[in-house]
């Protein structure tokens, strides 16, 4: 007899008195253990600081090795009459217990004893669910698995051990990448990579890549670029990555041409998820062509950078901190000289408003080269402005060192700075508004060759749930490098 149409629903709620603990106990607790501020006799009996006392309680003892530690007893008593709560937690620590093997199931091409000595499982150790995380993120790092499971055995083994299992799934061997980007001055970049995951089944990462740029430019040829290089996992250590590169370019700039090949090895050591450092060392021929006839530049360089970046998402930063630092020292043979070139690029981000919809952005780059005679530093190492990556409005690379009316090239000394204004009107759209600024010395930060130039526009951002769609207009303020509107199309945010 269930009526055929209900007009209304109305529910009544009556919140009852509200309680407070008038005990709030759990023991033992291991030292250095932070139990919720909440937990205490005379605050709010909210139900949920009961239920996270506990996981602090239990946590604390794992993280000092007592890795089967478990709430044993509870006692949690309502006085209606007093509108009081009583917790009584009781917790048992279990035995200090020392990782045991690391056993793996779920591979397929991927040899054994490399994804141990990937893990790095410290067996013998003193249980830590760090290292734990830590076996895990080294795993994932690889890009050979999609998926990485570790789980705790049930038993203990004699004496004290802790086995752990390490269930993982493998991703395909090879994946494709295109990408590309549009200005309306600077013409048009495609980007394209295969990468095949798994070479020689442990977990080499084989990459060739080929960019084409300035298709199109109103000001200078197109440039290409090709590269191979072959990343290895786990060398001389578990969070250590070996890379072996070759590339060679093509560059057909406004003010000179110039053929380069590098080949490099590097070391890339995570320190945390945060924090990586790098070392390598790089050999680069490169013959150069301008006005004042042919240059060949050979160097023998040793890059040392570190790199922390702390932001919640890299390609549409709401928070955090990204710092990228770079000191090269190079040999130069021939008529090339030898020199120190430093670079940094800093970026920070900082949100405000109802869901985080007003983030500011913003971008400080600097770089020197010491040490080497101008003309006689690789064309490569010295430093322009404009463009896309530096400032938008005014034409790439515009803005260097002129020594003569018809003789430019790049400084030694360099300075961008970039804001940003980026509010989300919908969950999808987003509007910005960026203003950036840049300066080219030629031995010395504001030596009398120097100048700068700055641009400022307007942008539209489409999320796309990977990564916003870019497109921004932007117009020259200051500086004579640039004349007119620029559009620059691309995925991601500028910076």
């Amino acid at each position: 007899d269930a009526p055929s149409v209900i007009s209304r629903v109305q529910v009544t709620v009556d919140p009852g008195p509200r309680f407070s603990f008038s005990m709030a106990r759990i023991a033992p607790v291991a030292p250095g253990t932070v139990l919720p501020e909440g937990f205490r006799a005379g605050l709010p009996a909210e139900s949920g600081q009961v239920s996270a006392a506990a996981q602090a309680g239990v946590d604390g003892w794992r993280n000092i090795g007592h890795a089967k530690a478990a709430v044993s007893a509870q006692d949690i008593v309502a006085d209606h009459a007093r509108r009081t709560l009583a917790a009584d937690l009781a917790l048992d620590p279990g035995p200090r217990l020392r990782f045991g093997p690391l056993t793996v199931v779920g591979y397929d091409r991927m040899q054994l004893r490399r994804i141990v000595k990937i893990a790095g499982l410290p067996e013998g150790d003193v249980y830590d669910p760090a290292d734990l995380r830590r076996v895990a993120t080294r795993l994932r790092r690889t890009g050979v698995f999609r998926s990485v499971t570790l789980t705790e055995d049930d038993a203990i083994t004699r004496p004290d051990l802790l086995g752990i299992t390490a269930t993982v799934a493998e991703e395909k061997l090879r994946r494709y990448t295109f990408g590309g980007e549009i200005s309306s001055l600077d013409g048009v970049t495609l980007k394209a990579a295969w990468l095949h995951r798994n070479l020689l089944g442990g977990g080499e990462r084989l990459r060739l890549s080929g960019d084409i740029s300035q298709i199109g430019a109103q000001s200078s040829g197109v440039d290409y670029a090709l590269g191979v290089s072959l990343e290895r996992p786990a060398t001389f250590g578990p969070d250590n990555t070996a890379t072996l590169h070759v590339d060679i370019a093509h560059l057909d700039e406004a003010d000179f041409n110039s053929d380069i090949a590098t080949v490099g090895f590097g070391l890339t050591h995570y320190r945390s998820e945060k924090l990586t450092a790098r070392i390598g060392i790089d050999y680069s021929y490169a013959r150069v062509q301008d006005v004042t006839g042919d240059t060949t530049f050979r160097n023998l360089a040793l890059p040392v950078g570190v790199l922390w970046d702390n932001r919640d998402k890299p390609l549409d930063a709401r928070k955090g901190i990204y710092l990228d630092a770079e000191m090269k020292p190079f040999l130069g043979f021939g008529t090339t000289d030898s020199g120190l070139r430093v670079k940094a690029d800093a970026r920070a981000y900082r949100s405000f408003g109802l869901d985080d919809r007003v983030t500011f952005a913003a971008r400080l780059q600097v770089g020197a080269v010491f040490g080497a005679d101008l003309l006689r530093t690789p064309r490569a190492d010295l430093f322009y402005s404009g463009g896309g990556g530096t400032v938008r409005g005014q034409p790439y690379q515009s803005l260097g060192v002129k020594l003569t009316d018809d003789f430019k090239i790049g400084g030694q000394a360099f300075l961008a700075a970039s804001v940003e204004a980026r509010v989300r009107v919908t969950d999808r759209i987003g509007v910005v508004g960026f203003v950036d600024w840049g300066h080219v010395g030629a031995t010395d930060f504001f030596d009398d060759l120097g100048n700068s130039h700055a641009g400022a526009g307007l942008g539209l951002r489409y999320d796309t749930g990977f990564g916003p769609i870019r497109f921004d207009v932007a117009a020259p303020v200051s500086g004579d490098t640039g004349k007119g509107a620029q559009i620059y199309i691309g995925i991601g945010q500028a910076f």
